[in-house]
């Protein structure tokens, strides 16, 4: 039996079965794991150990009765602190505000505690989500397993780092513009953004999806049992759906396979994912699929506009905010955003526009092909301490390039690790299906997993 902490959700629940482990004697190695980490990393928010145990030795007491409640029963998930759960405020990263507690948990926290999986803690976010870094003026600064001196980019930042770490097997993130993807490619994990509304969510918004963040395929289809449920406070949520979401096996015979290697605009891309997605289009090639090269969706125009539409958005929210208050927000933050009050109504809904030229660029691509395959990101690390790969609050979305087109047009997306760096950081490659095809995204990614075969390795404690 592997190390506790390495263990996926579907080892765990075999042992927990045939009883060779119990969720008490995970817990406790977890903890201990978790306190050798975490001064290193800072990826916990609300970490509570005695509640977690607790649970955890209830837990046992079904496994060792043979009447576990649910799926995940006594298996340890992190949540995003941007999913509310009751009794806990939701501190936005930033921390500011009335900070009430929240009511109920919201939909993906609800779903994963009926199949009773074992909330550990929450996890850090930067100010409002809104940037691709583990920066925040509340939670402090989150640091990259791989090498403290990186980021883990975000938004969902201490989610990848807690993942990549061994802090449990699985974790759940959020989504507008890559913040699953991204810091799963930086930090080496799986991460899954699904069609909009396959996952209920609560906020929901244009673009806004929560999705699981796993050390393998497998675990996020497992986590899709539980998350896929529907739930009526999600306005934008998907009809409900019968899908076997762990049958991950796939023909690729026939599968027409677009290749895109350049985003549009953005950053330019660095030798080693190019490298890494060829590669890996390859493998897939020589299991039976056709490639086909596909020029970028996203275009200067449609990445400028989204951004003006996001300043104002942003400093709508900032603006309710005292002036004591707007102070302890992140600098960039008030950078970038404080142009939004400049911006006119027209030109803040011309911004909103691009959303829609981005779904109708994304929708014509699934004429000529089944799915795509590209990078997740530009560049494969940056210091730990900057606000995004370019540290410039006037240019914050320069790395989002291969990831947002895909929030605004709706389609599910897939980051994986397809290896490493001659640094050792990993490299994210991306797979996109049709709205909709999230089962088939899946799919893919757990045949490419198997094709790479990249060999286990995980970070090293500094």
């Amino acid at each position: 039996m592997p190390a506790p902490h390495r263990m996926t959700a579907t080892q765990l629940l075999a042992a927990y079965r045939d009883k060779s482990l119990s969720p008490l004697d995970y817990a406790e190695s977890l903890i201990a794991h978790i306190e050798r980490w975490e001064p290193h990393l800072n990826a916990l928010y609300a970490y509570r150990p005695e509640a977690f145990l607790a649970a955890a030795r209830a837990s046992s007491e079904r496994w060792a009765r043979s009447e576990p409640r649910g799926a995940l029963d006594g298996v340890p998930v992190t949540l995003k602190e941007l999913i509310a759960t009751r009794g806990l405020p939701v501190p936005g990263g930033t921390g500011l505000g009335e900070q009430p507690k929240a009511s109920e948990d919201a939909p993906p926290a609800a779903r994963l505690a009926e199949d009773h999986a074992l909330l550990v803690a929450k996890t850090t976010c930067p100010d409002y989500g809104m940037l691709s870094s583990g920066l925040s003026s509340f939670h402090g600064l989150t640091r990259n397993p791989w090498n403290l001196a990186c980021n883990t980019g975000g938004s969902s930042s201490g989610a990848g780092a807690a993942a990549a770490a061994g802090y449990g097997p699985l974790h759940l993130g959020t989504d507008i513009g890559g913040s699953i993807r991204l810091p799963a490619a930086w930090c080496g994990v799986v991460g899954f953004k699904p069609t909009l509304g396959r996952i209920p969510i609560d906020p929901y918004y244009v673009g806004r999806c929560a999705g699981p963040m796993t050390r393998s395929v497998d675990d996020a289809a497992l986590m899709m049992t539980s998350l896929a449920r529907t739930d009526r406070r999600d306005a934008m949520r998907l009809p409900p759906e019968s899908i076997d979401w762990t049958d991950l096996r796939l023909e690729l015979k026939g599968l027409r396979l677009g290749v895109m290697l350049e985003a549009g605009c953005g950053l330019p891309l660095e030798a080693p994912l190019r490298q890494a997605v060829e590669s890996a289009a390859q493998h897939l090639e020589a299991a039976g699929a056709t490639l086909v090269s596909l020029a970028p969706v996203l275009t200067r125009e449609m990445l400028d506009g989204l951004d003006r539409f996001w300043r104002a958005r942003q400093w709508s929210e900032l603006e309710a905010l005292t002036p004591a208050q707007r102070e302890r927000v992140l600098p960039a933050i008030i950078a970038w955003a404080e142009d939004g009050a400049r911006l006119s109504g027209v030109e803040a809904v011309r911004g909103f526009q691009q959303t829609l030229n981005m779904r109708r660029a994304t929708e014509a691509v699934f004429e000529q092909v089944d799915a795509v395959i590209s990078p997740t990101t530009p560049n494969v690390s940056f210091p730990a301490d900057w606000v995004s790969p370019t540290n410039d609050p006037l240019r914050p979305f320069e790395h989002i390039a291969y990831t947002l087109p895909w929030n605004m047009g709706e389609q599910p997306a897939i980051s994986l690790n397809a290896g490493f760096s001659g640094e050792g950081m990993p490299l994210g490659v991306q797979l996109i299906g049709p709205r909709f095809a999230d089962h088939l995204v899946l799919k893919l990614a757990k045949a490419l997993e198997e094709r790479l075969d990249v060999a286990p390795r995980w970070p090293s404690l500094p």
